[in-house]
């Protein structure tokens, strides 16, 4: 390690957090820092980064737990049904300590946490008397979703992180690894074991690395160019193009496939056809035998002979193909096959004409329209709106955040589902509980994302839900960092919406004035919410289940024997009890 390497971290530490969490410990944000770096090939939102950060009592020393398939991170439940074959699970353990040296002691923790984390046996009373229920919870995801997969073969790859200010470790240090790398392959004698340290020298190198914006994609003949529209009709050679889509360690760029509208669907018969036109040396062609892919970029442009630089691209159709073109030349394909594909590069005007080109591309395939979702006319006047208002609404998730825009200034769609399933159709359970389900269907992805509502409604819920967030976080309230997540929908939802029977109207809502939230205006929700809360058990499944927002809807002052409000098909487009 350089001299200078821990001062320069301590200071990139300091600023950042002033930057993206001032109210955070040292300690906390240095867990979020750790975190942010070690899965930055991942993409992840920060708001996914958090949900996996488990730090705090009876975590069994670990500071973070991610679950990974194909490269997409997991949270509560999620429909592997799609899933066929050629499934990569990836499980991620993290430990960030502020000290100065590598030390034995979190090697031993991650020792001892694994014996239940990899124990697909485990009794689950057991996992939850031992460690707090985030920790429980994603022990038990893990189990329940590898048993769910097993029956197709995943690969499984276990890695732990151990990040610190320090720079060496020594003999004991390594043979404590060894000890955890022969204790994984006996619970699972076919995975990949990875250990990484990073201490300062890898986390300011980490965090200086931004990802590639410009990419070179070499051609195989000179493009069709239609200079007026700034597009590209070419072909380029087989292993050129998995270059193209693969990263310096030979990993599958996910984040140039965040547009398309369907996941990779494994071995079905269209993929099965696609690996044996790879596979089999056919007189045809590749390109006379694929519909090849779609891009949709920034910019592209010639580039010293037959190359196309291509700024910010999304592939968005043919993802299917690219992953079979991966799978084919990972596993040691002929990388002078001489065989091509057919790519269109596309540059719109606007985000609207980018837009229809990603619902058009993907017409041929069955796709639910709540997919395509983020190109919706609602999702792109909620992003102009918000950002008339300094927040900046990703739509397209993390473009704000690759463009180096602040973390609180920036809002993703499930965030936002969140909040206004929380303040304005009361539903704080449901924002808690299904935060990765709440948008999977076109009825519910209606009832939260309506037309009629005025766009200034989705701004109040969210600076409502992030002044209530800040408030939390003070030391004035002292809220355990457990609870937080748990009490602040109903929070936001009893500050806002409150307690009366008839159900707010999102006109009414719009007129809410969320700068009115100030701490004390937030204690006064929190002094009712929170010994309702404890009286329940002050756990996890009590914020995701009914009986909480029953018992807070019963609170009413006005309401001595209230009935569950209900609503109309009228402005919320909400049918049923609440």
């Amino acid at each position: 390690m350089a001299a200078n390497d821990r001062t320069i971290l301590n200071e990139i530490l300091e600023q950042y957090r002033d930057e993206l969490a001032p109210l955070d410990s040292a300690s906390d944000f240095f867990e979020y820092f750790s975190a942010e770096q070690a899965l930055k090939e991942f993409d992840l939102s920060y708001d996914e980064i958090e949900s996996g950060l488990v730090g705090g009592g009876d975590d069994g020393g670990i500071d973070g737990l991610f679950l990974l398939v194909n490269g997409r991170l997991v949270q509560e439940e999620w429909d592997f049904s799609e899933y066929k074959r050629n499934i990569s699970v990836e499980l991620i353990i993290m430990q960030a300590k502020t000290h100065n040296g590598f030390q034995e002691t979190p090697v031993e923790r991650f020792i001892t946490v694994s014996n239940d984390l990899l124990d697909l046996g485990s009794d689950p009373s057991k996992i939850n008397e031992i460690y707090n229920e985030q920790v429980a919870e994603l022990i038990t995801r893990f189990h329940t979703v590898y048993m769910e997969l097993v029956s197709k073969a995943p690969d499984l790859k276990v890695t732990y992180v151990y990040a610190c200010k320090g720079d060496t470790t020594g003999n004991s240090f390594d043979h404590k690894v060894d000890m955890l790398r022969q204790m994984v392959e006996d619970r699972f004698s076919s995975c990949q074991f990875d250990f990484k340290t990073l201490g300062a020298a890898q986390l300011v190198d980490l965090y200086h690395r931004q990802p590639p914006r410009n990419f070179i994609l070499p051609l195989a003949e000179n493009p069709i160019t239609v200079s007026a529209k700034r597009g590209f009709v070419c072909l380029a050679n087989l292993h050129a193009f998995y270059s193209f889509i693969t990263d310096e360690q030979g990993e599958f760029r996910n984040h140039m496939f965040e547009s398309n509208v369907r996941d990779y669907q494994g071995a079905t018969e269209v993929n099965a056809e696609i690996q044996d036109t790879l596979t089999t040396p056919f007189n045809e062609d590749f390109w006379w035998l694929n519909n090849g892919v779609s891009i949709v970029a920034s910019d592209a442009s010639m580039s010293g002979g037959k190359a196309l630089t291509i700024e910010d691209p999304q592939i968005v159709n043919g993802l299917q193909t690219s992953r079979e073109v991966y799978k084919y030349f990972h596993q040691a394909g002929d990388p002078d096959m001489g065989r091509n594909i057919l790519i269109k590069v596309m540059v719109p005007d606007d985000e609207a004409s980018r837009d229809r080109i990603i619902k058009a591309t993907n017409s041929q395939t069955s796709v639910q329209r709540a997919s395509l979702r983020a190109t919706d006319k609602i999702q792109r006047d909620i992003e102009d709106y918000l950002k008339s208002r300094g927040l900046f609404y990703d739509r397209r998730k993390n473009f704000y955040k690759n463009s180096g825009k602040p973390r609180d200034v920036i809002i993703d769609i499930p965030y936002l589902a969140q909040a206004v399933m929380a303040i304005l159709l009361r539903r704080p359970d449901t924002a808690r509980g299904r935060p990765s389900s709440l948008l999977k269907t076109d009825e519910d992805y209606d009832k939260v994302f309506n037309p009629k509502y005025p766009v200034h409604v989705y701004y109040v819920c969210v600076q409502a839900m992030r002044r209530v967030e800040k408030a939390l976080k003070s030391n004035d309230l002292d809220v355990a960092r457990k609870d937080r997540s748990n009490l602040r929908f109903y929070v936001g939802m009893h500050a806002v919406a409150g307690t009366a029977e008839k159900h707010p109207q999102a006109s009414e809502i719009a007129k809410f004035n969320p700068d009115s939230l100030d701490d004390e205006a937030v204690h006064k929700s929190l002094k009712i919410v929170q010994p309702l809360y404890e009286a329940l058990g002050s756990t996890d499944q009590i914020a995701k289940g009914t009986q909480l927002l029953e018992d807070i809807l019963c609170h009413s002052p006005s309401n001595q024997h209230p009935q569950p409000p209900t609503v109309s098909t009228n402005e919320t487009g909400w049918v049923g009890a609440f």
